[in-house]
């Protein structure tokens, strides 16, 4: 099986969303976040969105892309493998956001086909707000010889704590144990309600019979679920919580999560970043090389 024409270049969009209220605190609640940040209409600034948020604008996009470069086969092959945000500025009820998508890169790998698509949105007046490398591996796919049209932004510098010099983004992970850890509990039904909340609808996460036909032992939690759940739990324990500027947050998914479960996030803390990664219950990752990029405070 293979994705027949050249997919590096293919685009999508744009496509404009209205953000609302109501899709900022639907997002934040299936994660069980209670901040008044995501919730409070009554803020003086009002309400603003998870930073995991822009998942819910980019998925009509990839599905736009898929469309347009392979087939319905190939396309149930994808598995979410990396992502990649860089957070200009939080959404904002009431912004109308526009949003295009290019594929920047494809590399044959032992799983399968790795292509990255590029999310790029802008407001009303054309202001960046989200961008986001998205990566995934069609299992079992062929493609042509490694090709890219843009360069991988630079990975992070190293980050330094007071035992010296770390190596880059999550490898900080191997350097001792971690600063703190916490229990994520997810519930039978999260996929569920993640699904209509995100407005993300990939059946392999709330139909069994999609997903044991997918080859999947049974219905499996987003990965970007998983991510957001991590991302909350971790601006908890920063100074100004939800509220904390985020610049950069990334990851690689490398487990399914399945439902009900009980995960473990560890995480080292320096200065300006937090590195990360959820263990499942059988000790296996199922995010690895997480981190969160802050910007200093005002």
């Amino acid at each position: 099986m293979k994705i027949a024409a050249p997919i590096v270049g293919a685009t999508a969009g744009p496509r404009v969303h209205e953000i609302d209220a109501r899709w900022l605190m639907a997002y934040a609640a299936a994660l069980g976040d209670t901040a008044p940040e995501y919730l409070d209409t009554t803020r003086p600034d009002g309400i603003v969105a998870h930073p995991l948020f822009p998942v819910c604008y980019e998925w009509p996009l990839a599905l736009d892309l898929r469309a347009r470069t392979m087939s319905e086969t190939i396309a149930a092959r994808s598995v979410h493998a990396t992502h990649d945000l860089r957070l200009h500025r939080r959404p904002r009820s009431g912004d109308r956001l526009s949003t295009t998508a290019a594929v920047i890169s494809a590399e044959p790998r032992s799983p399968g086909a790795y292509i990255v698509t590029r999310f790029e949105t802008v407001d009303a007046d054309g202001r960046p707000v989200s961008t986001t490398d998205y990566g995934s591996i069609y299992r079992g796919v062929e493609c042509d010889r490694a090709a890219t049209t843009h360069p991988h932004p630079d990975p992070l510098p190293p980050r330094e704590r007071e035992s010296g010099t770390l190596s880059p983004p999550g490898r900080g992970q191997g350097e001792g144990p971690p600063d703190w850890s916490a229990s994520l509990r997810i519930a039978s039904n999260l996929a569920h309600v993640y699904t209509e909340c995100a407005r993300i609808w990939n059946p392999i996460h709330t139909d069994k019979a999609v997903a044991k036909a997918a080859g999947l032992p049974a219905i499996i939690l987003h990965g970007t679920a998983t991510l957001a759940l991590a991302v909350s739990e971790v601006l908890r324990r920063q100074p100004r919580a939800a509220a904390t500027r985020v610049d950069r947050i990334g990851c690689r998914f490398r487990g399914m999560v399945s439902l009900p479960s009980a995960l473990r996030l560890e995480a080292w803390a320096a200065p300006g970043r937090v590195d990360f990664r959820v263990v499942a219950p059988d000790g296996r990752p199922a995010i690895d090389d997480g981190y969160l990029q802050l910007a200093p405070p005002s």
